[in-house]
């Protein structure tokens, strides 16, 4: 069993992963390409709790290891939020990740700045017999009001890390790779992950 089933569909994600894991001798698939249609419904009460029910909800229906991402930003003027409702932060029934940041600097207008925030990720890695592992990563920067750059997805464009005075959406996919919250996590993931396949 060389095979890893990334738990997600989502393209940003699935590019991300396949990047932070290249070169370890795993062999990375997607639900999509297994035929594999799980709706998982991410209602626990921290990230923790969201990547292990995915991971270990496609570790079973696959019989495969699988791991799972969840994350969120948490902006300290909003008290942390979105945090764990970061996928789902507007008021819209079909919200674009266009429409969330819209909604995030709606909710920050007025707001003394810097908008100090950070990227929280947790991954989970889950085994057929229903072991889970777990490993964490995070990022600081502030949320600006003007959104730039193309790399990326979600609220990457507004999320300035002012140490390289630039965006997430800014960086290039090997240096946003060393310095993400979910790149951190991933890496931090690479030991279990080794240990499972014996690699």
């Amino acid at each position: 069993m060389d095979s890893l089933l990334l738990a997600t569909n989502n393209k940003g994600k699935v590019a991300e992963m396949k990047a932070l894991l290249k070169g370890t001798g795993i062999t990375l698939l997607t639900p999509s390409e297994l035929g594999l249609v799980l709706e998982i419904s991410e209602d626990g009460q921290t990230y923790a709790e969201n990547a292990s029910k995915k991971a270990r909800a496609f570790s079973q229906a696959s019989g495969m290891i699988a791991l799972s991402d969840d994350s969120g930003l948490e902006v300290d003027a909003l008290d942390g939020q979105p945090g764990m409702h970061s996928h789902r932060f507007s008021p819209l029934p079909e919200a674009t990740d266009a429409d969330r940041r819209k909604y995030l600097l709606k909710k920050l207008q007025g707001l003394r700045r810097p908008w100090t925030a950070r990227f929280r990720a947790t991954v989970a890695v889950a085994s057929p017999s229903g072991d889970v592992r777990l490993s964490t990563g995070q990022c600081e920067g502030e949320i600006i009001p003007d959104e730039l750059g193309t790399n990326g997805f979600g609220y990457d464009p507004i999320f300035y890390i002012p140490e390289l005075g630039r965006t997430m959406a800014e960086l290039e996919m090997d240096e946003k790779n060393r310095l993400s919250h979910r790149a951190r996590a991933v890496q931090n993931a690479i030991p279990i992950l080794r240990e499972l396949f014996g690699k």
